[in-house]
């Protein structure tokens, strides 16, 4: 009896240690005036004195104060010097899926198999993960949940980071799948006695052909018996006709080439390069392709000895001064998405406008992801995502939210992390 109670004080106490995460914010209505803000629209242009008019959750205009004698509406809210961005979208992450890495039973990211092209990471998304709300304070507000594994991992949706479920998170449902591309290169298994340095991947033919032959096999299921069910061939058919994106997960110079051959081969019309650490290498080609990239995170070492030390860093302008669509996204990680607005402020430092790089986290996604008519840049018409910051939000002592809305909806920017912050910053106060 005494070894139950004390099994349930201690279930009680466990209990008590944990915080749900922030009630979602009630869905929008009425008129807001945002006044005297900064306004970065996301396409390149500010507006130092902006007025900002939503209704019902969506943007009805986005003026300069100083030329427009329009009358203020509804709920007046004065940010005076502050800046008012697009909503930053992380894109290529695992987030929702993982929770702790280190704890088998919180990861949901992957399925067995190699072609899973049928696998929705939506389903898997956790709405109430702690870190999903620690995006939010620095201006993450959606997100593109990415299934990981196989050859093909499966399909990916863009999330609004406050909601209740999934259901209700979901943005664009099946914005794509996801292809890992095989390296023509292979690090040798010392624990086998090979040499543990790179050598050719003699496998490498027989696995694209391998991927040729099920990308024909999704093309003959279209054509064949309506009444004879594939789940895998049937997934592929929004890739085949040009209504969803094929994202490659691929970084040599050469492998790089061997996919915009394949995209060219299987007549494919929406292929988006992931990762392609060596594409400034090949961006004359990838740009005449059509075919934009999605970076890895920046802040990231050189992949290789001979690499110049920033490569990390100014590739992102090598490929935009060539003509690629360039947008920044996290090599399939989680809580490393928080980062995305300090990854995109670093390529300043190498080349880019400030204006330029909010383009790779906003207006560049949006385009890759097909959503720039909702979201990506303040202007009539769109979505009312977007947050208000006291300074810039790409750089870290810049970033420092006091506002944020996603379709109009008021969500807090408290997390566990700010809550602990409070928690000990009274401490120290106290003791002072």
């Amino acid at each position: 009896m005494k070894k139950l109670k004390n099994l349930y004080i201690l279930f009680l106490l466990l209990a008590s240690s944990l915080q749900a995460q922030q009630t979602p914010a009630p869905s929008a209505s009425g008129e807001i005036t945002l006044t005297g803000g900064i306004a970065h629209i996301g396409n390149g242009e500010v507006i130092e004195n902006s007025l900002i008019f939503i209704s019902d959750g969506k943007i009805t205009g986005v003026y300069d104060a100083l030329t427009t004698k329009r009358p203020l509406r509804g709920e007046v809210i004065n940010i005076d010097g502050q800046h008012v961005y697009p909503g930053f979208i992380a894109l290529d992450t695992t987030l929702g899926l993982v929770e702790i890495s280190a704890v088998r039973a919180t990861e949901d990211q992957d399925e067995i198999g190699e072609y899973n092209p049928h696998i929705e990471a939506i389903i898997a998304y956790n709405a109430e993960s702690k870190v999903v709300e620690s995006m939010r304070p620095n201006g993450v507000l959606l997100a593109q949940t990415v299934p990981q594994g196989g050859t093909i991992s499966g399909e990916s949706s863009l999330v609004q980071l406050d909601a209740w479920n999934w259901e209700d998170a979901v943005v664009k449902r099946g914005d794509g799948i996801h292809l890992n591309w095989p390296s023509s290169y292979r690090r040798g298994r010392w624990w086998l006695g090979e040499d543990p340095g790179y050598s050719p991947n003699k496998d490498y033919p027989s696995d694209i052909l391998e991927i040729k032959d099920f990308m024909k096999q999704s093309q003959a299921f279209d054509a064949g018996d309506e009444n004879i069910m594939n789940l895998p061939y049937a997934a592929m058919q929004d890739v085949l006709d040009g209504s969803q994106n094929l994202y490659v997960h691929v970084d040599s110079e050469k492998e790089i080439l061997d996919v915009l051959k394949f995209k060219k081969d299987m007549n494919l019309d929406k292929v988006v390069l992931v990762g392609a650490y060596r594409g400034y290498k090949v961006a004359k080609e990838i740009a005449e392709a059509g075919v934009p990239v999605i970076l890895t995170r920046v802040h990231s070492l050189p992949g290789a000895e001979d690499d110049d030390y920033d490569i990390s860093f100014k590739m992102v302008k090598d490929l935009i001064d060539a003509g690629v669509t360039v947008a920044l996204g996290n090599s399939g990680e989680y809580w490393q998405s928080r980062n995305i607005p300090f990854y995109a402020g670093q390529t300043t430092a190498h080349g880019l406008s400030f204006e330029d790089a909010l383009k790779l986290i906003t207006l560049n996604a949006a385009r890759i992801l097909g959503v720039e008519g909702q979201l990506g840049t303040l202007e009539a018409g769109k979505d009312a995502t977007l947050f208000v910051s006291t300074g810039n939000a790409l750089e870290m002592k810049g970033n420092n939210l006091t506002k944020a809305m996603i379709s109009g909806r008021d969500i807090s920017l408290e997390s566990h992390q700010t809550e602990l912050w409070k928690r000990y910053m009274e401490k120290y106060e106290r003791t002072e």
